[in-house]
Protein backbone atom coordinates (compact mmCIF):
# COMPACT_ATOMS: atom_id res chain seq x y z
CA UNK A 1 0.00 0.00 0.00
CA UNK A 2 1.28 3.49 -0.56
CA UNK A 3 2.13 5.73 2.29
CA UNK A 4 -0.44 7.81 4.18
CA UNK A 5 1.18 11.67 3.78
CA UNK A 6 -0.04 14.81 6.01
CA UNK A 7 0.29 17.93 4.19
CA UNK A 8 0.66 20.96 6.73
CA UNK A 9 -0.11 24.38 5.41
CA UNK A 10 -2.21 27.55 6.46
CA UNK A 11 -3.07 28.75 3.30
CA UNK A 12 -6.04 26.50 2.15
CA UNK A 13 -5.65 26.78 -1.66
CA UNK A 14 -1.39 25.38 -0.98
CA UNK A 15 -3.39 22.46 0.79
CA UNK A 16 -6.16 20.93 -1.76
CA UNK A 17 -3.18 21.87 -4.83
CA UNK A 18 -1.47 19.18 -2.47
CA UNK A 19 -3.65 17.08 -2.19
CA UNK A 20 -5.34 17.14 -5.30
CA UNK A 21 -1.92 16.15 -6.98
CA UNK A 22 -1.27 13.59 -5.10
CA UNK A 23 -4.37 11.69 -4.31
CA UNK A 24 -3.97 11.22 -8.03
CA UNK A 25 -1.09 9.34 -8.07
CA UNK A 26 -3.07 6.82 -5.62
CA UNK A 27 -1.49 8.28 -2.04
CA UNK A 28 -3.90 8.97 0.99
CA UNK A 29 -4.19 12.13 1.84
CA UNK A 30 -4.87 13.86 5.10
CA UNK A 31 -4.63 17.70 6.11
CA UNK A 32 -3.99 20.36 8.83
CA UNK A 33 -4.12 23.85 8.67
CA UNK A 34 -1.57 24.27 11.60
CA UNK A 35 1.32 22.93 13.67
CA UNK A 36 -0.65 22.08 16.78
CA UNK A 37 -3.65 20.32 14.46
CA UNK A 38 -1.36 18.08 12.43
CA UNK A 39 0.55 17.13 16.00
CA UNK A 40 -3.16 16.25 17.35
CA UNK A 41 -3.72 14.38 13.80
CA UNK A 42 -0.65 12.51 14.05
CA UNK A 43 -1.82 11.20 17.62
CA UNK A 44 -5.06 9.94 16.03
CA UNK A 45 -3.81 8.67 12.74
CA UNK A 46 -0.08 8.44 12.24
CA UNK A 47 0.91 9.06 8.99
CA UNK A 48 3.79 7.86 7.04
CA UNK A 49 5.15 11.09 5.30
CA UNK A 50 5.15 14.99 6.21
CA UNK A 51 4.85 17.64 3.87
CA UNK A 52 4.88 20.96 5.47
CA UNK A 53 5.10 24.41 4.28
CA UNK A 54 8.12 26.09 6.70
CA UNK A 55 6.33 29.78 7.41
CA UNK A 56 3.38 29.15 8.63
CA UNK A 57 1.23 31.21 11.60
CA UNK A 58 1.93 30.60 15.16
CA UNK A 59 3.89 26.95 15.11
CA UNK A 60 6.28 26.75 11.84
CA UNK A 61 7.97 24.00 9.96
CA UNK A 62 11.06 23.91 12.02
CA UNK A 63 9.35 23.89 15.38
CA UNK A 64 6.66 21.45 14.27
CA UNK A 65 9.61 18.96 12.71
CA UNK A 66 10.91 19.08 16.29
CA UNK A 67 7.80 18.27 18.25
CA UNK A 68 7.27 15.56 15.59
CA UNK A 69 6.50 12.24 18.15
CA UNK A 70 9.92 9.64 17.30
CA UNK A 71 8.26 6.39 16.76
CA UNK A 72 10.13 3.21 15.97
CA UNK A 73 9.96 4.69 12.28
CA UNK A 74 9.56 8.34 12.27
CA UNK A 75 7.47 9.60 9.26
CA UNK A 76 10.21 11.64 6.95
CA UNK A 77 9.55 15.33 6.65
CA UNK A 78 9.42 17.35 3.99
CA UNK A 79 9.91 21.02 4.03
CA UNK A 80 8.07 23.59 1.49
CA UNK A 81 9.82 27.19 1.28
CA UNK A 82 9.88 29.76 -1.13
CA UNK A 83 12.92 31.11 -2.60
CA UNK A 84 14.11 33.60 0.11
CA UNK A 85 14.16 31.02 2.56
CA UNK A 86 16.33 28.27 1.32
CA UNK A 87 18.77 29.02 4.52
CA UNK A 88 16.15 28.10 6.36
CA UNK A 89 15.04 24.81 4.75
CA UNK A 90 18.98 23.56 4.44
CA UNK A 91 19.04 24.20 8.23
CA UNK A 92 16.06 22.16 8.28
CA UNK A 93 17.66 19.29 6.43
CA UNK A 94 20.25 19.29 9.02
CA UNK A 95 17.57 19.19 11.87
CA UNK A 96 16.38 16.33 10.47
CA UNK A 97 14.23 16.59 7.46
CA UNK A 98 14.21 14.73 4.42
CA UNK A 99 15.04 17.42 1.83
CA UNK A 100 13.00 20.84 0.91
CA UNK A 101 10.96 21.99 -2.07
CA UNK A 102 10.51 25.16 -3.36
CA UNK A 103 7.90 27.54 -4.70
CA UNK A 104 5.95 27.79 -6.57
CA UNK A 105 5.86 24.13 -6.26
CA UNK A 106 6.43 21.55 -9.40
CA UNK A 107 4.04 18.58 -9.61
CA UNK A 108 6.97 16.81 -11.30
CA UNK A 109 9.18 17.55 -7.81
CA UNK A 110 7.02 16.98 -5.82
CA UNK A 111 6.26 13.73 -6.94
CA UNK A 112 9.82 12.71 -6.88
CA UNK A 113 10.49 13.81 -3.86
CA UNK A 114 7.96 12.40 -2.64
CA UNK A 115 8.56 8.65 -3.68
CA UNK A 116 11.73 8.80 -2.58
CA UNK A 117 10.69 9.96 0.87
CA UNK A 118 8.31 6.73 0.29
CA UNK A 119 10.84 4.37 -0.35
CA UNK A 120 13.16 5.30 2.39
CA UNK A 121 9.63 4.88 4.55
CA UNK A 122 9.38 1.49 2.80
CA UNK A 123 13.29 0.20 4.01
CA UNK A 124 12.80 2.09 7.63
CA UNK A 125 9.75 -0.47 7.86
CA UNK A 126 11.42 -3.15 6.66
CA UNK A 127 14.64 -2.88 9.07
CA UNK A 128 12.16 -2.22 11.95
CA UNK A 129 10.12 -5.51 10.91
CA UNK A 130 13.41 -7.40 10.76
CA UNK A 131 15.09 -6.44 14.15
CA UNK A 132 11.42 -7.06 15.98
CA UNK A 133 11.77 -11.01 14.12
CA UNK A 134 15.47 -10.70 15.70
CA UNK A 135 14.40 -9.64 18.91
CA UNK A 136 11.85 -12.30 18.66
CA UNK A 137 13.96 -15.07 17.38
CA UNK A 138 16.57 -14.25 20.82
CA UNK A 139 14.59 -13.29 23.40
CA UNK A 140 15.49 -15.38 26.30
CA UNK A 141 11.90 -16.17 26.84
CA UNK A 142 11.67 -18.17 23.58
CA UNK A 143 15.28 -20.20 24.16
CA UNK A 144 14.08 -23.39 25.39
CA UNK A 145 14.96 -24.12 29.08
CA UNK A 146 12.88 -26.61 30.48
CA UNK A 147 15.92 -28.70 32.06
CA UNK A 148 17.13 -27.04 35.56
CA UNK A 149 20.70 -26.74 34.01
CA UNK A 150 19.12 -24.34 31.26
CA UNK A 151 17.09 -22.37 33.14
CA UNK A 152 20.22 -21.64 35.60
CA UNK A 153 21.41 -20.45 32.45
CA UNK A 154 19.02 -18.25 31.50
CA UNK A 155 18.81 -16.62 35.18
CA UNK A 156 22.82 -15.84 34.36
CA UNK A 157 21.61 -14.32 30.65
CA UNK A 158 18.53 -11.93 32.67
CA UNK A 159 21.67 -10.59 35.05
CA UNK A 160 24.25 -9.69 32.72
CA UNK A 161 22.15 -8.41 29.67
CA UNK A 162 22.72 -5.22 30.71
CA UNK A 163 25.50 -4.92 31.94
CA UNK A 164 28.86 -4.11 29.45
CA UNK A 165 31.01 -6.70 31.49
CA UNK A 166 32.66 -9.54 28.84
CA UNK A 167 31.47 -12.99 28.67
CA UNK A 168 32.59 -16.26 27.91
CA UNK A 169 30.31 -18.75 26.90
CA UNK A 170 31.47 -22.31 27.41
CA UNK A 171 30.10 -25.47 25.56
CA UNK A 172 30.70 -28.51 23.12
CA UNK A 173 30.44 -27.76 19.41
CA UNK A 174 26.84 -27.26 18.18
CA UNK A 175 25.66 -27.02 21.81
CA UNK A 176 24.56 -23.25 20.94
CA UNK A 177 27.30 -20.53 22.11
CA UNK A 178 26.38 -18.04 19.21
CA UNK A 179 22.25 -18.35 19.94
CA UNK A 180 23.45 -17.46 23.62
CA UNK A 181 25.99 -14.29 22.29
CA UNK A 182 22.92 -13.19 20.14
CA UNK A 183 20.14 -12.88 23.41
CA UNK A 184 23.05 -11.03 25.58
CA UNK A 185 23.48 -8.83 22.23
CA UNK A 186 19.42 -8.51 21.24
CA UNK A 187 18.17 -8.26 24.84
CA UNK A 188 20.59 -5.52 25.79
CA UNK A 189 20.42 -1.75 25.64
CA UNK A 190 22.76 -1.68 22.51
CA UNK A 191 20.29 -4.06 20.50
CA UNK A 192 19.63 -1.12 18.00
CA UNK A 193 23.41 -1.06 17.88
CA UNK A 194 25.67 -3.71 15.13
CA UNK A 195 25.97 -7.52 16.20
CA UNK A 196 28.92 -8.77 14.56
CA UNK A 197 30.68 -12.24 14.59
CA UNK A 198 33.49 -13.39 14.20
CA UNK A 199 35.04 -17.04 14.18
CA UNK A 200 38.86 -16.57 15.13
CA UNK A 201 40.06 -20.18 13.68
CA UNK A 202 38.92 -19.23 10.06
CA UNK A 203 41.07 -16.32 10.01
CA UNK A 204 44.52 -15.95 8.62
CA UNK A 205 46.97 -14.83 11.28
CA UNK A 206 48.41 -12.25 8.93
CA UNK A 207 44.95 -11.04 8.10
CA UNK A 208 43.57 -10.65 11.86
CA UNK A 209 44.70 -7.16 12.68
CA UNK A 210 43.40 -5.73 9.82
CA UNK A 211 40.15 -7.57 10.06
CA UNK A 212 40.00 -6.38 13.96
CA UNK A 213 41.52 -2.86 13.34
CA UNK A 214 41.03 -1.74 9.73
CA UNK A 215 43.81 0.04 7.92
CA UNK A 216 45.03 3.25 6.58
CA UNK A 217 45.24 4.00 3.04
CA UNK A 218 48.93 2.68 1.90
CA UNK A 219 49.57 0.53 4.99
CA UNK A 220 50.44 -1.86 3.21
CA UNK A 221 50.58 -2.83 -0.90
CA UNK A 222 46.80 -2.97 -1.77
CA UNK A 223 45.82 -0.95 0.94
CA UNK A 224 43.92 1.41 -1.67
CA UNK A 225 41.91 3.12 0.82
CA UNK A 226 40.88 3.61 4.59
CA UNK A 227 38.70 0.46 5.79
CA UNK A 228 37.46 0.52 9.57
CA UNK A 229 38.10 -2.86 11.17
CA UNK A 230 35.39 -5.04 13.14
CA UNK A 231 35.65 -3.14 16.35
CA UNK A 232 34.96 0.47 14.84
CA UNK A 233 32.30 -1.36 12.72
CA UNK A 234 30.79 -2.46 16.09
CA UNK A 235 30.86 0.41 18.30
CA UNK A 236 27.70 0.82 20.34
CA UNK A 237 27.38 -2.98 19.58
CA UNK A 238 28.82 -6.33 20.82
CA UNK A 239 31.62 -8.33 19.37
CA UNK A 240 31.57 -11.92 19.39
CA UNK A 241 34.95 -13.61 19.29
CA UNK A 242 34.10 -17.57 18.86
CA UNK A 243 36.94 -20.25 19.35
CA UNK A 244 38.30 -17.11 21.32
CA UNK A 245 41.03 -20.10 22.26
CA UNK A 246 42.37 -20.10 18.64
CA UNK A 247 43.66 -16.31 18.57
CA UNK A 248 47.50 -16.40 17.87
CA UNK A 249 49.56 -15.23 20.64
CA UNK A 250 50.63 -12.10 18.68
CA UNK A 251 47.10 -10.91 18.35
CA UNK A 252 46.49 -11.85 22.53
CA UNK A 253 48.59 -8.74 23.45
CA UNK A 254 46.33 -6.28 21.41
CA UNK A 255 43.26 -7.30 22.35
CA UNK A 256 43.95 -7.35 26.12
CA UNK A 257 45.10 -3.19 24.94
CA UNK A 258 42.16 -2.84 23.48
CA UNK A 259 40.25 -4.08 26.54
CA UNK A 260 42.09 -1.98 28.73
CA UNK A 261 42.40 1.36 27.11
CA UNK A 262 38.86 0.71 24.96
CA UNK A 263 40.67 2.28 22.32
CA UNK A 264 41.91 0.96 18.47
CA UNK A 265 44.46 1.87 16.19
CA UNK A 266 44.14 1.40 12.50
CA UNK A 267 46.87 -0.34 11.15
CA UNK A 268 49.57 1.87 9.08
CA UNK A 269 47.53 5.04 11.55
CA UNK A 270 48.88 7.09 14.32
CA UNK A 271 45.68 8.32 15.83
CA UNK A 272 44.13 5.94 18.05
CA UNK A 273 39.56 5.97 18.16
CA UNK A 274 38.12 5.71 20.76
CA UNK A 275 35.58 2.51 20.99
CA UNK A 276 32.73 1.26 23.00
CA UNK A 277 32.14 -2.39 22.29
CA UNK A 278 30.78 -5.45 24.38
CA UNK A 279 32.88 -8.41 24.14
CA UNK A 280 31.31 -11.63 23.98
CA UNK A 281 33.45 -15.08 23.73
CA UNK A 282 33.06 -18.48 23.01
CA UNK A 283 35.28 -21.68 23.01
CA UNK A 284 34.61 -25.50 23.42
CA UNK A 285 38.44 -25.51 24.64
CA UNK A 286 39.49 -25.94 28.37
CA UNK A 287 41.28 -22.23 28.77
CA UNK A 288 42.35 -22.63 31.71
CA UNK A 289 44.71 -25.88 30.60
CA UNK A 290 45.88 -23.41 27.90
CA UNK A 291 46.56 -20.77 29.85
CA UNK A 292 48.94 -23.46 32.15
CA UNK A 293 50.16 -25.22 28.63
CA UNK A 294 51.52 -21.65 27.66
CA UNK A 295 48.90 -21.21 24.43
CA UNK A 296 47.21 -18.43 26.11
CA UNK A 297 47.85 -15.22 28.11
CA UNK A 298 46.65 -15.62 31.38
CA UNK A 299 45.84 -11.95 31.96
CA UNK A 300 43.73 -11.92 28.68
CA UNK A 301 42.00 -14.92 30.16
CA UNK A 302 40.65 -13.02 33.12
CA UNK A 303 39.92 -9.75 31.12
CA UNK A 304 38.12 -12.00 29.34
CA UNK A 305 36.32 -14.56 31.95
CA UNK A 306 34.55 -11.90 34.00
CA UNK A 307 31.16 -13.41 33.20
CA UNK A 308 30.96 -17.51 32.61
CA UNK A 309 28.04 -19.32 30.88
CA UNK A 310 28.47 -22.80 30.82
CA UNK A 311 26.58 -24.82 28.33
CA UNK A 312 25.20 -28.36 29.03
CA UNK A 313 25.83 -30.80 26.10
CA UNK A 314 22.28 -31.65 24.47
CA UNK A 315 22.32 -35.40 26.17
CA UNK A 316 22.46 -33.67 29.55
CA UNK A 317 19.40 -31.89 29.17
CA UNK A 318 16.91 -34.49 27.75
CA UNK A 319 14.12 -32.42 29.26
CA UNK A 320 14.73 -30.19 26.38
CA UNK A 321 15.13 -32.48 23.62
CA UNK A 322 11.33 -32.56 23.14
CA UNK A 323 10.17 -29.47 22.57
CA UNK A 324 13.49 -28.47 20.77
CA UNK A 325 12.17 -30.99 17.90
CA UNK A 326 8.96 -29.31 17.99
CA UNK A 327 10.30 -26.44 17.06
CA UNK A 328 12.73 -26.83 14.76
CA UNK A 329 9.26 -28.94 13.27
CA UNK A 330 7.31 -26.31 13.06
CA UNK A 331 10.29 -23.93 11.55
CA UNK A 332 11.07 -26.66 8.91
CA UNK A 333 7.47 -26.85 7.88
CA UNK A 334 7.09 -23.51 7.49
CA UNK A 335 10.07 -22.63 5.52
CA UNK A 336 9.67 -25.62 3.27
CA UNK A 337 6.12 -24.78 2.88
CA UNK A 338 5.30 -28.36 4.20
CA UNK A 339 1.59 -29.18 6.15
CA UNK A 340 2.35 -29.11 9.81
CA UNK A 341 3.83 -32.33 10.89
CA UNK A 342 3.87 -34.44 14.27
CA UNK A 343 6.60 -37.36 15.18
CA UNK A 344 5.31 -40.72 15.57
CA UNK A 345 6.03 -42.24 19.06
CA UNK A 346 8.93 -44.51 17.92
CA UNK A 347 10.62 -41.46 16.31
CA UNK A 348 10.36 -39.76 19.61
CA UNK A 349 11.45 -42.27 21.38
CA UNK A 350 14.58 -42.89 19.20
CA UNK A 351 15.35 -39.15 19.06
CA UNK A 352 15.24 -38.48 23.06
CA UNK A 353 16.87 -41.90 23.98
CA UNK A 354 20.03 -40.20 21.32
CA UNK A 355 23.18 -39.32 22.41
CA UNK A 356 23.84 -36.25 20.70
CA UNK A 357 27.14 -35.73 20.11
CA UNK A 358 26.82 -33.01 17.69
CA UNK A 359 24.38 -31.28 20.27
CA UNK A 360 21.53 -28.79 19.01
CA UNK A 361 23.31 -28.10 15.73
CA UNK A 362 22.74 -31.92 14.66
CA UNK A 363 19.63 -32.11 15.94
CA UNK A 364 18.49 -29.18 13.77
CA UNK A 365 20.25 -30.88 11.09
CA UNK A 366 18.42 -34.54 11.17
CA UNK A 367 14.92 -32.49 11.61
CA UNK A 368 15.74 -30.11 8.46
CA UNK A 369 16.15 -33.58 6.76
CA UNK A 370 13.39 -35.17 7.81
CA UNK A 371 11.17 -32.42 6.96
CA UNK A 372 12.28 -32.09 3.39
CA UNK A 373 12.33 -35.44 2.50
CA UNK A 374 9.19 -37.07 4.54
CA UNK A 375 6.02 -37.71 2.41
CA UNK A 376 3.60 -37.88 4.97
CA UNK A 377 2.50 -36.17 7.78
CA UNK A 378 4.00 -38.13 10.47
CA UNK A 379 7.67 -38.62 10.66
CA UNK A 380 8.41 -41.84 10.94
CA UNK A 381 11.61 -43.76 12.77
CA UNK A 382 12.84 -44.41 9.34
CA UNK A 383 12.88 -40.42 8.68
CA UNK A 384 15.01 -39.73 11.50
CA UNK A 385 17.29 -42.61 12.27
CA UNK A 386 19.44 -42.97 8.88
CA UNK A 387 21.44 -39.49 10.37
CA UNK A 388 21.44 -41.05 13.62
CA UNK A 389 24.58 -43.07 13.30
CA UNK A 390 26.75 -42.97 16.85
CA UNK A 391 30.80 -42.53 16.72
CA UNK A 392 31.37 -42.25 20.65
CA UNK A 393 33.90 -45.28 21.89
CA UNK A 394 32.88 -48.78 23.32
CA UNK A 395 31.61 -49.02 26.55
CA UNK A 396 34.12 -52.10 27.90
CA UNK A 397 31.31 -52.78 30.82
CA UNK A 398 28.89 -54.11 28.30
CA UNK A 399 31.24 -56.84 27.30
CA UNK A 400 30.80 -60.39 29.22
CA UNK A 401 34.41 -61.43 30.09
CA UNK A 402 35.15 -64.97 30.39
CA UNK A 403 34.26 -66.19 33.94
CA UNK A 404 37.96 -68.01 34.34
CA UNK A 405 40.47 -65.17 34.69
CA UNK A 406 41.08 -62.47 32.18
CA UNK A 407 41.83 -63.75 28.36
CA UNK A 408 42.94 -60.44 27.01
CA UNK A 409 43.71 -61.98 22.92
CA UNK A 410 39.66 -63.07 23.67
CA UNK A 411 38.47 -59.69 25.25
CA UNK A 412 40.20 -57.60 22.16
CA UNK A 413 39.12 -59.95 19.65
CA UNK A 414 35.34 -59.39 21.00
CA UNK A 415 36.09 -55.51 21.11
CA UNK A 416 36.60 -55.93 17.65
CA UNK A 417 34.17 -58.02 16.33
CA UNK A 418 31.63 -55.41 18.31
CA UNK A 419 32.88 -52.43 16.76
CA UNK A 420 32.70 -53.89 13.39
CA UNK A 421 29.26 -54.99 14.37
CA UNK A 422 28.68 -51.13 15.92
CA UNK A 423 30.28 -49.31 12.22
CA UNK A 424 28.26 -51.54 10.30
CA UNK A 425 31.35 -53.21 8.99
CA UNK A 426 33.22 -50.33 8.25
CA UNK A 427 36.94 -50.76 9.39
CA UNK A 428 37.96 -46.89 9.54
CA UNK A 429 34.96 -46.20 11.60
CA UNK A 430 35.68 -49.29 14.32
CA UNK A 431 39.28 -47.81 14.54
CA UNK A 432 37.69 -44.15 15.32
CA UNK A 433 35.66 -46.07 18.03
CA UNK A 434 37.91 -47.68 19.48
CA UNK A 435 40.91 -45.32 18.94
CA UNK A 436 43.58 -47.44 16.98
CA UNK A 437 45.30 -46.36 13.77
CA UNK A 438 43.03 -47.78 10.78
CA UNK A 439 46.52 -50.00 10.16
CA UNK A 440 47.03 -51.34 13.69
CA UNK A 441 43.00 -52.20 13.51
CA UNK A 442 43.67 -54.26 10.12
CA UNK A 443 46.73 -55.89 11.98
CA UNK A 444 44.51 -57.17 14.48
CA UNK A 445 41.74 -58.19 12.31
CA UNK A 446 43.78 -60.30 10.08
CA UNK A 447 45.66 -61.63 13.65
CA UNK A 448 42.03 -62.88 14.81
CA UNK A 449 41.10 -64.19 11.51
CA UNK A 450 38.12 -61.18 11.34
CA UNK A 451 36.58 -60.44 8.14
CA UNK A 452 34.95 -57.93 6.68
CA UNK A 453 33.85 -56.60 3.24
CA UNK A 454 33.38 -53.03 3.78
CA UNK A 455 36.71 -51.85 4.86
CA UNK A 456 36.50 -48.34 4.28
CA UNK A 457 34.02 -45.37 4.43
CA UNK A 458 30.81 -45.05 2.83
Amino acid sequence: MKPVILVVDDEPLQREIMKTILEGEGYQVQTAASGPEALAQMKKSPADLVLTDLKMTGMDGLELLAAMPRGAVPPPVIIITAHGTIDSAVEAVRSGAFDYLTKPLDKTKILLAVRKASERVSILKENARLKQELYGRFRLEGIVARSPAMQRVIELLQKVVDSSSTVMVLGESGSGKELVARAIHYNSARRNRPFTAINCAAIPEALFENELFGHESGAFTGAVGRSQGLFELSDGGTLFLDEIAELPMSMQSKLLRVLQDREVRRVGGKESIRIDVRIVTATNKDLEREVENGAFREDLFYRLNVVTIDLPPLRERREDIAPLIEHYLQKFSAEFGRPAREVSPEAMRLLTEHRWPGNVRQLAAVMERAVLLSDGVVLTREDVAGRLQTRRPLDLNRFELPEEGLDFEALEKELIRKALERSGGMATRAAKMLHMSYKAFLYRMEKFGIKSDRNGEL
